[in-house]
């Protein structure tokens, strides 16, 4: 019946609810005589025309304050309000014409009995409305528990009640004030509880209404509801919340930052804009992972001048449209320059700087996909070692005062031709920095020379995030019902968002003396098939394995790609030393001078252009001491 009704066209519906709310008004008319002369009424006389001026003046009044456009299933404590106004101005309207007609056998106070009478009944009907609209959910696909009964989580409450999906079977709490008591009728438990809650009442989802809580206590709740056969998803920020853009369908997925519970050091304010405020800045890479959070984080330091520089048009036109956007809602107020170009057209660099003159130059472009690189060897070589030598021959020749490298976890004691290929590009800063000549120019020799250009490298790991980011690999394997693919059962990776990365590359950038390696403190490193196992669990799933047959996503083992190793390093000697910021250290690494790499560049830049992988190979080993190659490299 009711999906019937559901059915009919808008302005039949809306005549019901005028031809419902007539009657409701001749009844509360009746009720009023009835009540005021004690007696069963039967109208008699000018008692016809209070009859009849009831919704007369009822009808115009709704219709004015918009009741008739009201939807009973969305009906909430505003549409209420509305209706208390309405009738409340139609209450002073008949009373007024009541005593003005001094209609004979009408009591005056008819006027006030009848419309609070009406009040209850208008009321009571769309309430009635609602619930029985609102009990078409008991059969919701999706039956949740809200954990935290504050502010954002009776916000989340309170939209939940017009979503047909979802029903909100209770809260979860620390706060033992709060256990035992109940939110608009649904129950707060407590966290101790949880298990039993979950199977007695058929829980399938737990949403997170957490938005002000430390990643640490997200992490332990986390843990806490691993065993449990439910989906668990969040709420985004704090901001969202007050601005009131979060609506119901703004639930996500559990962040890997969520299962990290590592809190993210404050930056440095002195540092992040010390290099950059008015001044003329320079990414490579800009529509990259790792260049385009930097071009974000950049912006808000207020530089006079950001220069895009990308090879990719889609990439370029995507990050300056967004910072476009950023200006446009008064975020900044720099100049965006997009320049398409290729790093390892020097040429083309040079004329950019020479025009623009950048103070301080991020080269964070490089093929960095790893076995992407090692089928494509002579490419990666010529992009990450001699698109970082073009680069360090432009900011020496037009002066730039810093040039950050943003470099790898996978440079150290490298196993494919990315990593040694990004060693190779430290070693050019590295001898550049320290050359006691100047390293390019046929007048090289001529003169005293000092480098006036600070160089530095910045490495760390894996980001979240990130292009070719094994998170949303795995979440779209576990949507698709699996198989979730792992290379290996002991393969372990550092982890850090993209956020966090670059503040702490631009803080380190500022620390740069000439020739520094920083690494970025990554905390502890995460072992992928847990990582698996995990996002398995809080999708409400469980693994399907030898000791669970029945189970729904199977973990599969595909074997080491070309190049890649088990564990990564940050370091390849040992004792790094502290800085300013607690999350950067120094390394001291060794290198060969400049002198002895020139020529040796020569040779490789000759070999990749060759397609020469023996000569390749052999001399990226003499180049980089503990470069293994574990595969057979393609051409």
């Amino acid at each position: 019946m009711l999906n019937r009704i559901l059915g009919w066209s808008r302005a039949a519906k809306r005549l019901v609810v005028v031809a419902m709310d007539v009657c409701l008004g001749v009844a509360a008319m009746w009720l009023a005589f009835t009540l005021r002369l004690d007696t069963f009424h039967w109208p008699q006389g000018m008692q016809w025309l209070a009859y009849g001026l009831a919704p007369a003046l009822a009808f115009p009044i709704f219709a004015k304050l918009g009741l008739y456009r009201a939807i009973f299933r969305y009906t909430g404590i505003t549409a209420l309000i509305t209706t208390g106004k309405a009738v409340a101005i139609y209450g002073a309207l008949l009373l007024a014409c009541l005593l003005a007609a001094q209609w004979e056998g009408v009591p005056r106070s008819v006027g006030i009995l009848q419309p609070l009478l009406f009040m209850l009944l208008v009321g009571a009907s769309r309430a009635l409305g609602w619930l029985a609209l609102a009990g078409r959910s008991r059969h919701a696909p999706y039956r949740l528990l809200i954990y935290g009964a504050g502010n954002a989580g009776a916000q989340t409450a309170a939209g939940l009640g017009n979503m047909r999906q979802y029903l909100l079977k209770g809260f979860v709490d620390d706060d033992a004030s709060k256990i035992g008591r109940s939110i608009n009728g649904v129950r707060v438990h407590s966290p101790r509880a949880l298990a039993d809650v979950v199977r007695r009442l058929d829980i399938t989802d737990v949403l997170l209404a957490l938005p002000s809580t430390t990643r640490q206590r997200r992490r332990e709740i986390i843990e806490g509801m691993r065993d449990l056969p439910v989906r668990i998803r969040t709420l985004p920020g704090l901001s969202d919340l007050a601005s009131g853009r979060v609506t119901v369908t703004d639930f996500q997925e559990l962040e890997i930052e969520d299962l990290l519970g590592r809190e993210p050091v404050a930056p440095d304010p002195g540092l992040l804009g010390r290099n950059l405020q008015g001044t003329v800045v320079l990414v490579t890479g800009a529509g990259g992972s790792i260049g385009s959070e930097l071009c974000r984080q950049i912006v808000r330091e207020q530089p006079r001048q950001l220069l895009l520089v990308d090879h990719s048009e889609f990439a370029l036109y995507t990050i300056h449209h967004e910072l476009q956007a950023l200006a446009q809602q008064g975020e900044h107020n720099c100049e965006l320059v997009p320049l398409l170009a290729n790093v390892t057209q020097q040429e083309r660099m040079a004329d950019i700087c020479r025009q623009y003159r950048p103070a301080s130059i991020y080269h964070a472009a490089a093929y960095k996909h790893v076995p992407m690189v090692e089928a494509n060897a002579g490419e990666g070589i010529l992009n990450n070692v001699f698109g970082t030598l073009a680069m360090v021959g432009v900011a020496l020749e037009h002066g730039a005062s810093h040039f950050v490298l943003i470099s790898t976890d996978k440079a150290v004691r490298p196993t494919n031709i990315m990593g040694a290929t990004k060693r190779v590009a430290e070693m050019v800063l590295q001898a550049v920095a320290a050359s006691p000549r100047a390293p390019f120019g046929a007048d090289a020799a001529d003169g005293p020379w000092k480098c006036t250009t600070r160089f530095s490298m910045v490495r760390f790991g894996n980001v979240l995030g990130s292009s070719g980011s094994v998170i949303p690999l795995f979440r779209n394997q576990i949507a698709m019902g699996g198989p979730v693919t792992v290379t290996h059962p002991e393969v372990t990776r550092y982890f850090m968002t993209i956020a966090e990365a670059a503040q702490l590359v631009l803080q380190a950038g500022a620390m740069a003396e000439g020739g520094d390696v920083f690494l970025l403190d990554m905390g502890e490193p995460l072992q992928i098939l847990d990582l698996a196992q995990r996002m398995v669990a809080l999708s409400g799933l469980t693994v399907r394995d030898a000791r669970h047959p029945a189970g729904d996503i199977e973990i599969v083992f595909t074997g080491l790609r070309p190049g890649e190793k088990l564990y990564e390093e940050l370091l390849i000697g040992d004792n790094p030393l502290p800085t300013a910021h607690p999350r950067i250290l120094r390394a001291r690494e060794e290198y060969r001078p400049w002198d002895e790499l020139q020529a040796s560049l020569q040779a490789l830049r000759q070999a990749a252009q060759a397609g020469d992988h023996g000569a390749r190979t052999a001399l990226l080993r003499q180049l980089v001491p503990g470069y293994q190659p574990e595969a057979a490299e393609a051409p």
